[in-house]
């Protein structure tokens, strides 16, 4: 048993979470450089900042995604089965199914969380307003493989990964996502993903660097559930936020930078703390190319709409080095596009 194992051996964490949360903690802390898994942002209160920073006007990624699932509903559900059961990782609020759900007719939704909380919320609510429709919230990792509920089995599935969430992986991590989710779906099953595309500069840097600060806290919001959750004693005053566009690796990059050398402790184990800590997740853009197939929607300037059917096996995807069977030509902006998986 290693040092980081008996650690967590010893100190008798209540549940499977947040034994995992631990783990997972002490780590990425060990590791130079340091960063932080960005499923641990998700706590009650980390979700409801994220749902804020959907509201601010510099944030432009909700507003397109919004925007081509009004404007382009009714296209995506043409290659949708009808009666189908729409399982959506990493559901958070409900604001994007609700105009998918308005377009096609599914049977059942499952939405996949780490919050459990707040994702009984948002379904509580989502059962009030689509009665007939059969919602089973799964409180979950959707990074790792779980069940689909029972009452869906029989069913065709399609997969719903929207927010440009995919660019928060590395390339190694979104292949194990995607081949996850194909194992988790089932053989036949479509899967419908919104990816972020490279823009001008100063519109990724400031989605990400919010003059209200709310970006800043829901970062900071991860040292604080440390300190809560896992005994942790950083120094949240000493901490700041910044965002950075990477143009060799060609993503966004949010830090929790440390004013101070601090030596925090967390279970017994001691971190330094002189180093920035990449305390969020790289939001990387998929493609530069300039023109579309005219067979793909688009939306101006701020993002365009792509739902098509996609196979694996032929190119590979810049980002995640997936074998798929559509060249990637896109407008430099953002979108939706449909796999068959």
């Amino acid at each position: 048993m290693n040092v980081h194992a008996s650690a967590l051996a010893e100190a008798h964490l209540p549940d499977e979470q947040t034994t995992a949360f631990a783990r997972e903690a002490i780590e990425d802390l060990s590791q130079q450089p340091k960063k932080l898994s960005p499923k641990y942002f998700y706590d009650a209160t980390g979700s409801e900042l994220f749902e804020a920073i959907t509201r601010l006007p510099e944030y432009y990624p909700t507003r397109t995604e919004l925007s081509i699932l009004k404007e382009r509903g009714s296209e995506i559900a043409k290659i949708i089965p009808e009666h189908a059961a729409l399982v959506e990782f990493g559901a958070g609020a409900t604001t994007k199914v609700r105009l998918l759900l308005n377009h096609c007719q599914f049977a059942a939704y499952v939405p996949v969380d780490i919050s459990g909380d707040f994702l009984n919320a948002q379904a509580n609510g989502l059962k009030r307003d689509f009665p007939s429709l059969g919602i089973y919230p799964v409180a979950a990792d959707f990074t790792t493989p779980f069940e689909l509920p029972k009452a869906v089995a029989s069913m065709p599935k399609v997969g719903f990964f929207p927010g440009s969430t995919i660019g928060n992986f590395e390339p190694h991590e979104a292949q194990a996502f995607l081949k996850s989710a194909r194992q988790i779906l089932g053989k036949g099953a479509q899967m419908i993903i919104g990816a972020d595309l490279e823009k001008d500069e100063r519109v990724l840097y400031d989605a990400y660097n919010d003059a209200a600060g709310v970006t800043a806290r829901f970062n900071l919001n991860v040292l604080v559930r440390i300190n809560r959750e896992l005994g942790g004693n950083f120094d949240l005053s000493a901490f700041t936020h910044r965002a950075i566009y990477n143009r060799e690796r060609h993503r966004i990059e949010m830090h929790l930078i440390s004013k101070k050398n601090q030596t925090v402790r967390l279970l017994g184990t001691s971190f330094s703390r002189s180093a920035p800590v990449r305390a969020s997740t790289p939001k990387t853009a998929t493609n530069t190319a300039s023109s579309a197939s005219p067979r793909w929607p688009t939306a101006p300037a701020g993002g365009c709409a792509r739902a098509g059917r996609m196979r694996r096996r032929c190119s590979r995807c810049m980002r995640c080095r997936l074998r798929i069977k559509r060249s990637h030509r896109f407008p430099r902006t953002a979108g939706l596009r449909a796999y068959s998986i």
